[in-house]
């Protein structure tokens, strides 16, 4: 079993969607039950808190529910359980190390490193540009994915 962890500042809009697409992903290869995939924040501010409502549309918007997501903070134990903490931008990537100590097994990554374009994932908190972190996501994840085919022969 393979197990992702992904993280944005508040798990309200980017991790989420990142978590959601992931799942559809592995369900449509037919390897779902291969993983085990959630999404955490690095801060507190919106621990509980659903999906931001235009985060959910999008995602509803290609057939994707995230009914039932509450937003948590990552803790030390996922550092343990999680083989991918996959950050969507370099802030949380510094949050991460500040929080997780030193990355002595290389689990922590940015997304769209798995991509021929790394950068940090558009934050739609900010832009309201909801379509460029769908297409940021939806990248990130097709690289994640091919690349733990291809590393773990799935």
């Amino acid at each position: 079993m393979k197990r992702i962890l992904f993280v944005c500042h508040g798990n309200i809009c980017r991790s989420p969607m990142a978590e959601f697409v992931m799942k559809k992903m592995v369900a449509d290869a037919g390897i779902a039950d291969q993983f085990e995939i959630a999404s955490a924040a690095t801060s507190t501010e919106e621990i509980g808190n659903p999906v931001y409502p235009p985060a959910r549309r999008k995602l509803a918007e290609h057939g994707i529910s995230c009914e039932g997501k509450t937003a948590r903070q990552i803790t030390r134990r996922d550092y343990e359980h999680y083989d991918y903490i996959v950050a969507m931008d370099i802030n949380n990537l510094r949050n991460l190390q500040r929080m997780l100590g030193e990355d002595k097994l290389h689990k922590i990554s940015l997304l769209l490193n798995y991509t021929d374009h790394p950068r940090d994932v558009a934050d739609p908190w900010y832009t309201g540009n909801f379509d460029a972190t769908w297409k940021d996501v939806n990248d990130g994840c097709k690289g994640l994915l091919e690349k733990i085919r291809q590393d773990w022969k799935i």
